[in-house]
């Protein structure tokens, strides 16, 4: 890839570690030794000590036939640090309160989301991209 970043050194010895380029990306390797990648580092949500991928609750909601977008994300939480938040994109009629009982029945009590906006179009780059953390930017201000 590269041995290193233009007369940068800060963000350097950010990335390289023992000669390693550390992308950021997290992922899991299987039992048949496969990789799949599952997040990114930056975008992992972190309650109370328990890190949750983003992507995980994603998926959950994409589940439900009533949902055509969903971005989890993490919301600053006085008690916890962040909280379990997402953006979702309905397709058809369901409540806020029966998506978190389909995602309560399919995730662990802690990576359930506790706040959920309800959105006519999930914001997106230039490129048509959605960059977890500009969603969760624009969705602290309201």
């Amino acid at each position: 890839m590269i041995d290193g970043y233009a007369n940068n050194p800060e963000a350097n010895a950010k990335a390289f570690t023992d000669g390693w380029f550390r992308t950021g990306d997290q992922g899991v390797i299987d039992a048949d030794g496969y990789l799949s990648l599952i997040g990114r580092l930056k975008e992992m949500i972190n309650r109370g000590g328990e890190k949750i991928a983003p992507r995980e609750v994603d998926d959950v909601l994409l589940q439900h036939p009533a949902v055509g977008e969903a971005v989890a994300f993490g919301l600053p939480h006085e008690r916890w640090g962040e909280e379990v938040a997402a953006a979702i994109v309905l397709k058809g009629d369901v409540s806020e309160k029966d998506l978190i009982a389909f995602a309560r029945e399919r995730l662990a009590d802690y990576k359930v989301p506790r706040k959920l906006f309800i959105v006519e179009r999930i914001p997106r780059t230039a490129t048509g991209k959605i960059q977890r953390r500009s969603v969760a930017e624009s969705f602290q201000r309201t």
